[in-house]
């Protein structure tokens, strides 16, 4: 476990309360072995800083896309502030080298869990806000997360391709798209599902994704292309 003044000097940040930047860090399988332990887990700031987040990421959307209409931005949040993105944002700084968690919760890979490193970087950012301000950060999202809208927004990333495909499949056929998972590999903290539509008999695509919901979107997004290759 890496000591948290490194990460202080990384985000160029000097946390006034050195606690609340403990317990962002602290996850709650932690204090199950350390009952002594003062502080409490990072579940309070979580839910602090996921409105943190949604505040800012909205201002942002709103600013800096006077055209789209509401539905498309709640769309581009929800595209950028899933645990997919969150996760990776929190891998490229590192942060599953700073976590408290138990002996069990780090044999399993919890360092590396995707819910466990989105709900971390949400965490953090509660814990910047309550020490350092709305302002710093609104600018440590600007920087760690916001990048990644440009590429949400180029490759059509916030779109939900089951919503499209059902439309289309209902208009063609009448017939709703059924989804089932057909393969699951992988560890359990990295955990990687294949899975396939149908209309009625007829298979129309497979997709692979780091969750069923994931899987299930890229695997609509693949029988629309297909759809579209032959229509």
């Amino acid at each position: 476990m890496e000591d948290l003044t490194k990460l202080e000097k990384k985000l160029n940040l000097d946390f006034k309360d050195k606690n609340i930047l403990k317990m962002a860090f602290t996850h709650r399988s932690y204090l199950n072995e350390h009952p002594d332990e003062s502080l409490g887990h990072n579940e309070r700031l979580e839910f602090l800083g996921d409105s943190v987040l949604g505040l800012v990421v909205s201002k942002h959307l709103y600013i800096e896309h006077p055209l789209q209409p509401e539905g498309d931005l709640t769309n581009f949040r929800s595209s950028l502030v899933n645990a997919r993105m969150l996760s990776r944002a929190a891998k490229q700084l590192n942060l599953g080298s700073f976590l408290y968690l138990s002996r069990g919760e780090e044999a399993t890979g919890g360092r590396e869990r995707q819910y466990i490193l989105a709900n971390t970087f949400e965490a953090l950012i509660g814990a910047i806000f309550l020490d350092q301000g709305i302002n710093v950060a609104e600018k440590f999202i600007e920087k760690h997360l916001l990048p990644n809208l440009k590429e949400i927004i180029e490759q059509n990333l916030y779109k939900d391709f089951k919503s499209q495909l059902q439309e289309k499949a209902q208009e063609k056929s009448g017939v709703t798209p059924v989804y089932k998972v057909i393969e699951e590999k992988g560890p359990d903290h990295a955990k990687i599902f294949r899975t396939a539509v149908f209309l009625g008999q007829k298979k129309l695509a497979e997709g692979d994704g780091n969750s069923k919901q994931e899987a299930e979107q890229v695997t609509a997004k693949v029988a629309l292309e297909n759809w579209l290759k032959v229509s």
